[in-house]
């Protein structure tokens, strides 16, 4: 009630509850959302498939601003983002999926994505 009275209506908007402060900000999520969309280099990194661990050594690097961010992190952040890990071992935007037809490889969309979304 004193939040409300000293900053009016401002006062329902929700704000951090609590626990740790939040380290990664929207410019550190979205390199992290950058870097998942990238391949990874079969020569340098030694894998074709991008896991949580392989996504973590590509982000760590000594000049970078998340060179301590934890696979927990990453994960919690591609699920806020609509990411899922699917069963070919490789991550993908929730809601998008790649279909092969006659025509060739064709792009789909889900348009009720954010109503399914829990």
């Amino acid at each position: 009630v004193a939040r409300f009275n000293k900053a009016g209506i401002a006062a329902l908007n929700l704000r951090h509850g609590g626990g740790p402060s939040i380290v990664y900000g929207s410019e550190q999520r979205s390199k992290i959302l950058k870097a998942v969309q990238k391949q990874p280099d079969r020569q340098t990194e030694g894998t074709a498939t991008c896991s949580l661990t392989t996504l973590q050594r590509s982000l760590r690097t000594k000049e970078s601003d998340l060179a301590h961010v934890s696979t927990y992190t990453l994960h919690k952040v591609l699920q806020e983002s609509g990411w899922s890990w699917q069963k070919n071992r490789s991550w993908c935007e929730t809601g998008k999926v790649v279909r092969k037809r006659k025509a060739g490889v064709v792009n789909v969309v889900d348009p009720d994505t954010e109503a399914k979304k829990p």
